[in-house]
């Protein structure tokens, strides 16, 4: 194949008790050139950057990864000897100490040491601050990373995977944390990279993005290669058809649901931030929300979304005024358990903090919430309780072998759904679902596109909040729009468009 080719993975199978992972892996990378990685949830991307990674050792699967024409065989342990040999790696669950600064974080481990064996301090900063600058980064050398918003410590991680000086740069779903400005720094840094000769496997399940940034992309399904193919020669309907081994005409199912009358109101919502009293973040806002309807919220990371629907759902500041209608009540909403009681139920942003007890059963996830419906006179009804349980999850497609299985073993699609099932259980009136498919893969998002339309067309009305235009625009009836905490604008169906919601959401109109 020839020098052009810094990285080579020749027949790699990988397997796990009763699973596949790897069923002869073969590609190649080119040197320079930023490969992106595309498949389901469960294709095997993980666990192939993993190898590459020197997560798991050379005799824990089956073929060769040749790296610079040299075969490469990490032993059990060897993370360091990857980073060494020249890969690093960026992890979508980020890997940072939050009490340590940035710099302490970037050159954790290999901290440099003057003549009498301590840190050099001084030198540590002003590499953390030169690294910062090179690649246009604004971020102070010496803030703690708990301070810092999620998009920028994913910043902070690429930061310290690029003072490794790597040859082979692996991202794993970058974006997914990052708001528009930050993705096209990202996209920026990955260019000025490409230029200097270090190669970029890209993963992501915005599958836009590969369009901007990637040369070519590698198509994994069920563990096995399906294509490799120039960027320039395909297009998101093509990949899509690939990932899932069927051709999806539409992104979005259609519905042909007529929403009802107003249900739920909001009328001059105001909230001060929680923890800097005085200091508004959410302005007098308003908006309603019919019966069997979804309304999209749109907007900018740090426009307000999250905090909005977090704060009527009585787990985000304090509100100054206002008023919230149910069915032409007036709800007096302080905690979750308020909102729940009254038939408001919310799938939060991070499912993995927020959403689930990761070490957990999926049973005892679903059922936690709901524990009035099984319990009585002291004891846990467990027949009642499965039977339930079995009854959700079937009927959102939860694929498992068994409800006793941890829920961290489920795939990301398949965690989203559990979440979404036990809030279900509550048979609310008005859902909110804050970016339900944030990191889940193409299929995955349909199935819950789908669950949505199911829901409307029963009666439920949804707020739907996400990160992905498209999404809200494919997805809404009507859509909210956010910036800095003001509602700038609601829009009808037929005055959806994108450069439209754009500037409303990066423009206050006083």
């Amino acid at each position: 194949m020839g020098d052009e080719y810094i990285l080579r993975i020749e027949h790699v199978t990988k397997d796990f008790p009763g699973v596949r992972a790897l069923d002869d892996v073969s590609f190649s990378v080119r040197r320079g050139e930023i490969h992106g990685l595309c498949g389901e949830n469960g294709a095997g991307k993980s666990t192939l950057m993993k190898i590459l990674a020197g997560v798991y050792p050379h005799g824990t699967y089956e073929g060769n990864v040749f790296l610079d024409g040299e075969e490469i065989r990490f032993e059990q342990g060897a993370i360091r000897q990857a980073i060494e040999k020249g890969i690093a790696i960026v992890y979508q669950e980020l890997a940072l100490v939050p009490k340590m600064t940035v710099g302490e974080n970037i050159f954790l481990g290999r901290e440099p040491r003057t003549p009498a064996g301590t840190i050099d301090w001084d030198r540590l900063y002003a590499d953390t601050k030169a690294l910062l600058e090179e690649f246009g980064l604004d971020i102070h050398f010496s803030a703690k990373v708990e301070d810092l918003s999620v998009g920028k410590q994913q910043m902070v991680e690429i930061a310290r995977a690029l003072s490794e000086n790597a040859k082979v740069l692996i991202l794993d779903e970058p974006t997914s944390a990052l708001s528009d400005a930050e993705v096209e720094t990202l996209m920026r840094i990955l260019r000025t990279l490409k230029e200097r000769g270090v190669t970029c496997i890209f993963i992501t399940h915005r599958l836009n993005e590969f369009f901007k940034i990637t040369d070519s992309i590698t198509v994994l399904r069920d563990g096995k290669v399906i294509d490799t193919l120039k960027t320039s020669e395909t297009n998101v309907e093509h990949l899509i058809s690939l990932m899932v081994g069927r051709e999806m005409k539409e992104r979005f199912p259609s519905r042909n649901v007529i929403p009802g009358e107003e249900i739920f109101s909001v009328e001059g919502w105001t909230v001060e931030d929680p923890e800097r009293p005085g200091k508004v973040v959410i302005h007098d806002v308003s908006f309603s929300l019919h019966k069997g309807e979804v309304l999209g919220i749109a907007g900018l990371m740090g426009s307000g979304r999250t905090e909005l629907v977090m704060s009527l759902f009585g787990e985000y500041g304090r509100v100054v005024r206002g008023r919230v209608f149910l069915e032409g009540r007036e709800l007096f909403i302080r905690s979750a358990q308020d909102a729940i009681s009254q038939g408001i139920s919310l799938v939060p942003e991070d499912r993995k903090k927020q959403g689930l007890i990761l070490r957990q059963t999926i049973l005892q996830n679903m059922a936690l919430p709901n524990m009035e419906m099984f319990s009585g006179f002291g004891y846990i009804d467990k027949n009642k309780e499965l039977k339930l349980c079995t009854e959700y999850s079937t009927r959102l497609t939860v694929k498992t072998p068994s409800l006793h299985a941890p829920v961290d073993t489920l795939s990301g699609g398949n965690q989203q759904k559990v979440v979404i099932s036990k809030w279900l259980m509550k048979e609310p009136k008005v859902l909110i679902l804050d970016d339900p498919t944030r990191g889940i893969d193409v299929g995955a998002k349909y199935e819950i596109y789908k669950l949505i339309n199911q829901l409307v067309a029963s009666g439920v009305s949804v707020i739907l909040i996400s990160s992905e235009l498209e999404e809200v625009m494919g997805m809404s009836d009507r859509i909210l729009v956010m910036c800095e905490g003001h509602a700038t604008g609601i829009l009808e169906r037929e005055e959806f468009d994108q450069e439209r919601i754009m500037s409303l959401a990066t423009k206050l109109f006083h």
